[in-house]
């Protein structure tokens, strides 16, 4: 059942309206098998009678005259790393000035979603979040109390979505940032619209090659208001646009430019398209007025060809 993104917020909390999304796009997912064990302590309960004495912790019982069990977070098939661009320019539209979500709103609410279903599989998800700076940058995780960290996480770039203007996107710079601190093959996720304002092509590009040289996977959702922003559909009249990042305005008719910037648009989607191609990386479109089965099911599919 799709989600009506027009009333996302009647559903309240974010994990619930991550569930509900979920859940009305797939049933019956399989999770991750276990592997036993691994290194990695995550917390203690009580011994239970009867049960295996190989994990109990002889020194806390030394300390407590109690018998406790260490656990530990299971091994995981996948670790993914969501990337969430914060600059400005994915503050568009302006919130209460449409219906639908604005790109910031609707990347925070695929990615709770692929959070939530990657919970499900008992997958190790990360957070990463940059503007001109590395906003937000957690390891990936499987276990419960890191699961409720992103949520919060989440629903903190909620709260503040639409309160700081001039915040440039430096997708470069964050991209090869999050290439060094990711130490282990991953999935990385990235919700952008690689609209960088400092980065010339080659070093935008360079970025996402950095990702691949480094054996991970990389999905790059292109967030963008289709309508407005790639077709220009404003209606015939004069208007004054403003370059929310550098804060720069100018007043035109929206019929004198539309042919030259549609053009110059799809020329620089297409060579985004094209080295995505190169470099193997899956470029998925990911329109704001459309819901959020272009995400899930790319996703769903990558992962399937990963294992």
């Amino acid at each position: 059942m799709p989600v009506n993104q027009q009333e996302i917020q009647r559903f309240g909390h974010l994990e619930l309206l991550a569930k509900q999304v979920v859940e009305g796009f797939i049933t019956g997912l399989h999770k991750s098998p276990f592997h036993g064990f691994s290194v990695e302590f995550a917390e203690h309960r009580l011994y239970n009678t009867g049960e295996s004495t190989r994990h109990i912790d002889w020194k806390l019982f030394g300390r407590t005259e109690k018998l406790f069990v260490k656990r530990y977070e299971e091994e995981t098939n996948l670790r993914c790393q969501l990337v969430i661009d914060n600059s400005s320019s994915m503050h568009f539209p302006e919130p209460g000035q449409s219906k639908i979500p604005n790109k910031i709103d609707f990347s925070v609410h695929a990615a709770a979603a692929l959070a939530y279903l990657l919970r499900m599989q008992r997958d190790a998800v990360g957070l990463s979040v940059f503007s001109d700076t590395m906003e937000m940058n957690t390891p990936p995780r499987s276990s419960s109390v890191h699961h409720k960290l992103l949520f919060s996480q989440f629903e903190d770039l909620l709260r503040h979505k639409g309160l700081e203007l001039a915040k440039k996107t430096v997708a470069a710079s964050a991209l090869h940032e999050i290439a060094e601190t990711i130490h282990r093959r991953s999935l990385v996720i990235i919700f952008s619209d690689m609209m960088d304002s400092r980065a010339s092509s080659e070093e935008l590009f360079s970025a996402l090659q950095h990702l691949r040289y480094n054996k991970h996977e990389v999905v790059l959702f292109h967030v963008v208001d289709k309508r407005l922003e790639e077709e220009f559909m404003f209606e015939n009249r004069p208007y004054r646009f403003v370059d929310v990042e550098s804060g720069q305005e100018i007043k035109v008719h929206s019929n004198e430019v539309r042919a030259s910037y549609v053009q110059a648009m799809a020329d620089y989607k297409r060579e985004l398209k094209l080295r995505c191609g190169q470099y193997r990386i899956d470029f998925v479109e990911a329109d704001i007025r459309q819901g959020f089965e272009q995400v899930l099911l790319p996703f769903l599919l990558k992962r399937e060809r990963m294992f």
